[in-house]
């Protein structure tokens, strides 16, 4: 039995749920193509960069936390 890919909606979907002080989506490049995931800040209690740009889902999902982490350590 092979599993089915998972999709990038899916990916954005669990991302913005997990990180829900985000606004969580991908880049277009100019050729039309999907690009960077990228995740902007809307609650200071979630993160401290304004905006986080990764090559990947999974990189993003890592920064994510980072940030969640650094919010903590800050005191937001």
């Amino acid at each position: 039995m092979h599993a089915r890919p998972v999709s990038d909606d899916q990916i954005l979907a669990r991302l913005r749920a997990e990180f829900a002080g985000h606004r969580i989506w991908r880049s277009v490049r100019r050729d039309g193509l999907l690009g960077d995931w990228v995740a902007t800040l809307h609650d200071p209690a979630a993160g401290v960069d304004p905006t986080v740009v990764c090559d990947t889902a999974r990189e993003l999902r890592e920064a994510l936390i980072r940030e969640r982490f650094r919010a903590v350590a800050k005191g937001r």
